[in-house]
C-alpha cells in the first residue's frame, strides 16, 4: 500500500508528519511547507497515483517523502498511514487531519446517504486520525517532547453558511473534537489544534461555485467572486497561506498552544 521515495539520509533526528488528503489542494500545500521545514512527510490520499506524484515531486527537490493510499473514513486506513510513517521514517511527530469534502444542499434536501458520507469523512475521519496518532505517540519513548495533532476545521465551523449546513455542522464538530482531545491528551504531551481556512482557490471552491450556480442560477465564477468580496485583505486565499499557519502549529513555537481552532481567512470573520 505504501510507496517510498528516498529523499534524504540520516533521518533519525528528523520530525515526521502524516498529512491526509495531501495529494492536491490545501493538503499538498501543507506537505510542501512541512517538507521545507525539515519534516519527513507521508502523503496520504484516496488516489494512489496523486499521492505518488506529490511524493515524487518532493523527493525530486531533495525532500524525504513517502506516499500511501487510503480512505480516511476507514479507521484501519489511519493505522496504515501511521505504520507507513514508522516503517519509512522510524517515528511519528505530527498528524494532520486535512482530508475533507463539501456538500452544497439545502438542509431540507439532505438525504441519510449525504449526511453519512460527509460525517464519515469530515468527522469520523478526524476522530480515527486522532486515535491512530495517539496510539503511536504512546508507544514512543519521547519523554516530554511535544507531539502534535492538527485538524482541519473552517470558518464555517465558527459561523455556519446557508447551503453548506451539513458541511458547517461537521466543521463545528471538528472544533469540539479538537477541544476534547486537547483536554484528554495534554498529560501525554500531545497538543491538538485546528486551522480554519476561508475561501481558498482550490477544486473544492470550484465545486462550491458550480453547485451554487445550479441552485441559484448565474454564471460560473460568480459566487466565488461574490464571497471573495468579503475578504478584508482583498484576495482569495492560497494553499500556501493555510500551510504557513499549519507550519507554525507543527513547530516548537506552538508547543504551549492546545485546544484552539484559529481562523486563517484573510479577514472574513472577526470572532
Amino acid at each position: 500500500m505504501a510507496h517510498w521515495h528516498n529523499g534524504v539520509d540520516h533521518m533519525s533526528d528528523k520530525r515526521v508528519a502524516v498529512i491526509t488528503g495531501s495529494g492536491r489542494g490545501i493538503g499538498k500545500g501543507i506537505a510542501e511547507r512541512l517538507a521545507r521545514d525539515g519534516y519527513c512527510v507521508v502523503i496520504a490520499d484516496l488516489d494512489p497515483h496523486t499521492a505518488q506524484e506529490t511524493a515524487r515531486e518532493l523527493t525530486d527537490k531533495g525532500f524525504a517523502a513517502a506516499s500511501v493510499a487510503g480512505d480516511v473514513s476507514r479507521k484501519e486506513d489511519h493505522r496504515t498511514f501511521v505504520q507507513t510513517a514508522v516503517d519509512e521514517f522510524g517515528r511519528l511527530d505530527t498528524y494532520v487531519n486535512n482530508a475533507g469534502i463539501a456538500q452544497i444542499k439545502l438542509l431540507q434536501d439532505e438525504t441519510p446517504e449525504d449526511i453519512e458520507k460527509i460525517f464519515s469523512i469530515n468527522v469520523y475521519g478526524d476522530l480515527y486520525g486522532i486515535q491512530a496518532a495517539t496510539e503511536q505517540f504512546r508507544k514512543q519513548d519521547d519523554g516530554e517532547r511535544i507531539r502534535k495533532i492538527i485538524n482541519a476545521s473552517s470558518i464555517a465551523g465558527h459561523i455556519a453558511f446557508d447551503l453548506l449546513g451539513a458541511y458547517s455542522a461537521t466543521k463545528f464538530a471538528v472544533r469540539g473534537l479538537t477541544q476534547a482531545a486537547a483536554k484528554e491528551l495534554g498529560r501525554d504531551h500531545i497538543t491538538v489544534n485546528a486551522y480554519c481556512p476561508g475561501i481558498v482557490g482550490t477544486d473544492m471552491w470550484d465545486l462550491i461555485d458550480e453547485k451554487m450556480v445550479e441552485l441559484k442560477g448565474g454564471k460560473k465564477g460568480q459566487y466565488l467572486k461574490q464571497y471573495s468580496q468579503s475578504i478584508t485583505l482583498g484576495r482569495v486565499e492560497t494553499p500556501a497561506d493555510v500551510a504557513d499557519y499549519v507550519s507554525y502549529l507543527a513547530s516548537p513555537g506552538a508547543d504551549y498552544m492546545t485546544g484552539q481552532s484559529v481562523q486563517i481567512d484573510g479577514g472574513i470573520q472577526f470572532i
